[in-house]
């Protein structure tokens, strides 16, 4: 008797807007809002969610392993109800030592902080996801040398998790120009952000890429169309390229959005 293949939990990159403001009722959030309220259908409900934050960079690869995470409100200027946001969602100690683990295993040292709590790459759009924040959460951080190749090798070390049901998410921006959102668009300015959008959407999605040829892509992803003006820094494209690691595949779905006034999207695989 042929035994059935373990079905894989999805991995999703997203981005996730600025600051609090998709849980303030903000106009110009409200696609994002509504992609993150109905994204959950296609997601099904995980045994554990694993978020790699734009907001965290670590010289090791670092994940959250408190038992209770509190939140850490890391932006400023916003009005007091930001700064009262709760999303009580537990953690995962004995996850966490997995994920550790795994990556040790592929020769990639990593440690785990039993302090650190979830930034706003995380409990911004799982408190509009999953908002009974009943579902165990870690972080994992970025790496400091912002190196995309290492990070395809930490997804590709993560992979495992998915036979496990745990949703592993990116959680960036596919644009993260900050002066250019507060700057009046321009015929210019819409056409490069288009651009990029165009590249990376056919980046992931193109099946007739293979995966040395979308793989070398993500890693040279600075000689794509508009990629410095989209990404001054690349914080915020990172957790893409570990979530392709963890996929190995193209994305099955692309998802496209305004917010604040420029393109961006997401990524299921």
């Amino acid at each position: 008797m042929t035994k059935e293949p373990t079905p894989l939990a999805p991995v999703l990159f997203l981005s996730h807007g600025g600051g609090p403001l998709p849980l303030l009722g903000d106009a110009n959030h409200k696609d994002l809002v509504d992609f993150f309220h109905t994204i959950p259908a296609l997601l099904g409900k995980p045994a554990a969610i694993l978020v790699i934050s734009a907001h965290w960079e670590a010289r090791l690869p670092t994940v959250t392993s408190g038992a209770t995470p509190a939140l850490i409100y890391d932006y400023y200027g916003f009005p007091q109800e930001a700064y009262h946001i709760r999303y009580p969602a537990p953690g995962q100690p004995l996850l966490a030592e997995r994920i550790v683990r795994l990556l040790t295993r592929q020769g990639i040292a990593a440690q785990a902080d039993a302090q650190r709590g979830f930034d706003h790459g995380l409990f911004v759009p799982l408190k509009i996801m999953y908002p009974e924040a009943d579902i165990p959460c870690l972080q994992l951080s970025l790496v400091s040398s912002l190196e995309p190749k290492e990070h395809i090798q930490i997804g590709k070390a993560l992979a495992d998790l998915r036979k496990d049901n745990v949703l592993i998410i990116g959680s960036g921006f596919s644009f993260h120009n900050l002066n250019a959102f507060f700057a009046p668009p321009t015929e210019t300015s819409q056409t490069l952000n288009q651009d990029f959008e165009n590249w990376l959407i056919d980046t992931c999605t193109n099946n007739q890429l293979n995966e040395t040829e979308r793989e070398q892509r993500l890693i040279h992803w600075q000689q794509a169309p508009a990629a410095r003006y989209c990404h001054p820094r690349e914080e915020h494209l990172l957790p893409l390229q570990v979530c392709y690691g963890a996929a190995g595949s193209f994305a099955r779905k692309a998802f496209e959005f305004s917010v604040l006034g420029k393109k961006a999207s997401a990524y299921l695989w």
